[in-house]
């Protein structure tokens, strides 16, 4: 049995589309910060800010209104978003640290980007930081695998990684994390845990810990370089086992690396391959793609519609499991990257999909530096698999299997196994 792998990647928000140079912003995008900018100044008696210090910021939210009008995957009223900026100052709460200097305009620019859908938002420069150093396969944080209760909030500990801050500080699976340097988790998602728990190395956080029926206590954890191993495989008998956990940079080729080393340990004798896909958050479009491509001969593997552009990734001649049978494991915890690798395989009746329906997000998201180190993350395409589905809803696996809670078997696996050896003496 296999709970969900959500380690310190968020499960939503992974795929990276271009990154270009801000510019200035046009005379509607000034007005309309300058209109938020007044709402601000109106508040200033109350929440201590000075326009002047506030005034860099009046551009940044100009730049950033104007690429939300153009490049949004679909149009978007400014009223709308200037409602929602205003209503996310209106939140505010100046015992809480959250107003003052430009902390009002950041709250204001991400209010805006939120209110979008659920995967664009603003970047401040630790953020981006953060998730450009986890598409590296490494990041500041504690080295735990945690996940969403199945009722109630908080989060759980699945495991702590060998060797971590996680493990030294005595967690355990199981654990209950309720609050990060004090304030409460509970009603917060398993994204927005996730990036309180990240951080710069060095840097200090407090879990506060509720273990089974003892006392709740805190434990203080000093934040580390986390390294994710990405790609892992073993052999299942005649088959080779790819584990993908997520998609960041050069997954492809650890991929190819990988089926060679199966490969070499079979002698060259290897009957099948699975590809595990399970709570696979996703990642970066172009390692999705390039893994496709590895399996697939011909035709397309996805393709991408915004407003402005449409986009087809084709694959090119060959495959590295030469026409061997392969099994794609799935689950409710694979999404984005991952969807787009399980259904172009699907559609070109080259693996077989079991376990459970996946996540289904279908769209793109564009990662665009705004400058001093911050960025936006903005949908600005939606993603189409091979034969011209989307996702959106999930990817229906061939086979349904769901793990039995009640036993440690992996039964995703076990019927991976059974469909292969079946496949290989047809």
């Amino acid at each position: 049995m296999r709970g969900l792998h959500a380690g310190f990647l968020t499960s939503l928000i992974l795929i990276l589309g271009a990154c270009t140079t801000p510019t200035y912003p046009g005379p509607e995008a000034r007005a309309a910060a300058e209109q938020l900018a007044a709402n601000i100044n109106s508040r200033s008696a109350y929440y201590s800010v000075s326009p002047a210090r506030i005034e860099p910021d009046v551009k940044l939210f100009a730049r950033i209104f104007e690429r939300v009008q153009s490049d949004y995957v679909r149009p978007v009223d400014q009223d709308i978003l200037l409602t929602a900026a205003a209503t996310a100052i209106e939140g505010a709460d100046p015992e809480q640290k959250e107003t003052g200097d430009n902390r009002l305009m950041e709250r204001a620019i991400k209010g805006m980007l939120e209110s979008l859908d659920p995967y664009s938002t603003y970047l401040p420069e630790d953020e981006y930081t953060a998730m450009k150093e986890s598409m590296r396969g490494k990041f500041g944080g504690l080295g735990i695998q945690i996940t969403a209760p199945e009722k109630g909030g908080g989060v759980l500990v699945l495991k702590p990684l060998e060797g971590s801050p996680a493990e030294r500080a005595g967690l355990k699976p199981g654990d209950l994390i309720t609050h990060v340097d004090g304030q409460s988790i509970m009603e917060q998602s398993l994204r927005e845990v996730v990036g309180k728990l990240r951080g710069p190395k060095d840097s200090e956080v407090v879990l506060t810990i509720k273990r089974q029926s003892a006392s709740s206590f805190d434990v203080s954890l000093v934040r580390e370089i986390i390294r994710m191993d990405v790609v892992n495989w073993r052999l299942e008998g005649e088959f080779g086992y790819l584990r993908i956990s997520s998609f960041s940079e050069n997954t492809a080729e650890e991929v190819i690396e990988a089926v060679q080393g199966i490969r070499q340990r079979l002698g060259g004798r290897m009957a099948g391959l699975i590809i595990d896909l399970r709570n696979n958050p996703g990642g970066l479009l172009v390692e999705s793609v390039a893994v496709s491509d590895a399996f697939i001969e011909y035709g397309d593997i996805v393709s991408t519609m915004g407003r402005k552009s449409r986009q087809r990734y084709r694959a090119t001649a060959g495959d590295i499991a030469a026409g061997l049978p392969i099994a794609v494991l799935i689950n409710n915890g694979s999404a984005s990257a991952s969807e787009i690798l399980a259904g172009a395989l699907k559609d070109h009746d080259r693996a077989i999909l079991i376990g459970g329906r996946s996540y289904g997000k279908g769209t793109v998201q564009t990662v665009i530096p705004m400058g001093q180190g911050t960025a936006m993350k903005l949908t600005t395409a939606r993603y189409f698999r091979p034969l011209g589905e989307s996702v959106d809803g999930g990817i229906q696996p061939d086979v349904d299997v769901e793990d039995d809670i009640k036993t440690d078997r992996d039964e995703g696996l076990d019927r991976a196994i059974a469909e292969l050896s079946r496949m290989a003496s047809l």
